[in-house]
């Protein structure tokens, strides 16, 4: 991923981030909106490296139907997860919930890429649901919710990385 994938995943981290202070920190407001300053720093990098001239990384076709297949599951996944922990009374395994099925969603992109980044990253994801759910409440919701806020964010800044270093390296061929 480049820096379109820098983009949705440093949203998504800020999204997850918001969620975990609003409903294991019960905060409201302008605190909700402070992880989004995070995602507007990556969103700035990103505008400036989808400006910078040279072809960055772009995925092949078959890794894009994955993705697009994946990121179709990982809708659904969600909607069900949300469901079935909301169906079972249990709103404190919602953000764990949420966590495992947003780092499966990105293992069939990782084996699909041959990227090894992306497995560390579904791995991240799944341990922070993981650990979420084993330390419980009100603790796991704010471990899942800042765990997947700090793995996306922290991969939104390597795919910013890599996206440069691609296009570097094409300039000095060129």
């Amino acid at each position: 991923m480049g820096a379109w994938g820098a983009l949705i995943m440093g949203f998504f981290g800020a999204v997850f981030a918001s969620l975990a202070l609003y409903w294991q920190g019960h905060l409201v407001g302008v605190a909700l909106a402070a992880p989004f300053g995070v995602f507007v720093l990556i969103a700035l990098a990103a505008w400036y490296g989808l400006r910078t001239p040279g072809k960055g990384i772009t995925p092949s076709p078959q890794e894009e139907r994955v993705i697009v297949w994946s990121t179709v599951g990982e809708g659904i996944g969600l909607f069900l997860a949300s469901n079935i922990v909301i169906n079972l009374h249990r709103p404190d395994l919602l953000l764990p919930a949420m966590a495992l099925v947003v780092g499966l969603h990105f293992l069939p992109i990782a084996f699909a890429s041959g990227f090894r980044p992306f497995h560390g990253l579904g791995g991240a994801l799944i341990a922070a649901a993981v650990a979420g759910v084993l330390v419980g409440a009100p603790a796991g919701g704010d471990l899942a919710g800042f765990g997947a806020a700090a793995a996306l964010w922290l991969a939104a800044g390597l795919a910013l990385r890599r996206d440069a270093m691609a296009k570097r390296s094409a300039a000095i061929r060129a």
